[in-house]
């Protein structure tokens, strides 16, 4: 298994990596979508999310990874079990799954395992990627290419947090709750506004401009790809931090609290921005929350709010064709309009 660059070695991409921490805090913000230039780090960065995240307890020998503390939303295979006898657990890393693009729907959701249909006569269910995701993350590169057929399935799939298979004389419901986590160029095309407004938070990543920085990416990724294994062991302590940090930042997550004139801010900013549903508003409550947690703050305050307001919603924004400020530039001066009232 190849190595992954570490997270905490990533540099020149600030709000990036910040939002993949927020995300990793609460699984619940629904996810983050990173684009932007090619060769910025998009796809690095998700990749090494593996190594910030702290393995979960899982049901020995589930093919779905089923959460032995949760057995309301049990898999098929655990339902089947004996209840008299112990459930046998084990500690497994956090899956980050890569959903190629040219994937067929077969592998996407699972379908009848062949070998065992042709020599065996047995008709068994071969679970696909949604399924090795489940309670992971699913990691989508160039998602502005994926298929619509595949995009529509996994929006059905995002939203009910199940997947349903039914083909071949199979009928299999499984869970699948995982965070979808998307990277792209936006001049290879767009995303469908059905897809987009399932991840939680956009991020819009540019090529470095600062040639100090530009030096320091070249000669970190450069010693990464002479000695792997040196690389990682040299920033393996810096590794360790960011994940603490982040499992603390889940313990105190429940305490944060979020006042009414806060959530009043949120609702004033979305009203004012002309956000679709109430979507954006959930998102930014739980992203600010989140961001106050991994701050160790109890409370969420205004700078946490103009630090995350951006994120949660420059790719809920509708297009005003006489306006071609940056989104982002858009929801910060919105911001500002709703403070100073």
């Amino acid at each position: 298994m190849a190595l992954t660059f570490p997270f905490a070695a990533i540099v020149g991409q600030d709000e990036m990596t910040l939002a993949i921490q927020v995300v990793a805090v609460d699984p619940s913000i629904g996810g983050v979508l990173v684009l932007g230039d090619r060769g910025t780090g998009k796809s690095t960065a998700v990749r090494a999310l593996a190594d910030l995240l702290p393995p979960i307890q899982v049901v020995q020998g589930c093919p779905y990874r089923c959460d032995p503390a949760q057995p309301a939303q049990a898999c098929p295979v655990c339902q089947a079990r004996d209840p008299k006898k112990r459930i046998a657990t084990e500690r497994q890393a956090v899956a980050v799954v890569d959903l190629p693009l040219g994937a067929t729907e077969d592998r996407v959701v699972g379908a009848l395992d062949l070998e065992k249909a042709l020599s065996q006569g047995v008709k068994e269910f071969s679970p696909g990627l949604l399924a090795q995701a489940h309670r992971g993350f699913l990691y989508i590169d160039e998602v502005n290419l994926l298929d619509d057929h595949l995009v529509d399935l996994l929006i059905d799939v995002a939203a009910s947090g199940e997947n349903l298979v039914e083909r071949e004389g199979l009928s299999v419901r499984h869970p699948a709750r995982f965070v979808l986590v998307g990277s792209g160029n936006p001049e290879e095309g767009e995303l469908r506004p059905q897809l987009l407004d399932r991840f939680g938070l956009s991020v819009q990543v540019r090529t470095p401009q600062d040639l100090n920085l530009r030096v320091t990416i070249i000669k970190r990724r450069d010693a990464f790809e002479k000695d792997p294994v040196a690389f990682k062991t040299q920033w393996h302590k810096d590794n360790q931090k960011l994940q603490k940090r982040i499992l603390k930042a889940r313990e105190r997550l429940a305490q944060v609290t979020v006042s009414d004139d806060m959530l009043m801010l949120c609702a004033r900013l979305c009203q004012q921005l002309g956000t679709d549903g109430l979507r954006a508003e959930l998102t930014l409550l739980r992203a600010t929350r989140a961001f106050a947690a991994l701050q160790g703050q109890l409370a969420v305050q205004a700078e946490h709010l103009q630090s995350m307001a951006p994120l949660a919603l420059r790719h809920r924004l509708r297009r005003n064709p006489l306006d071609d400020t940056d989104s982002g530039a858009r929801v910060q001066r919105s911001l500002q309009e709703v403070m100073a009232h």
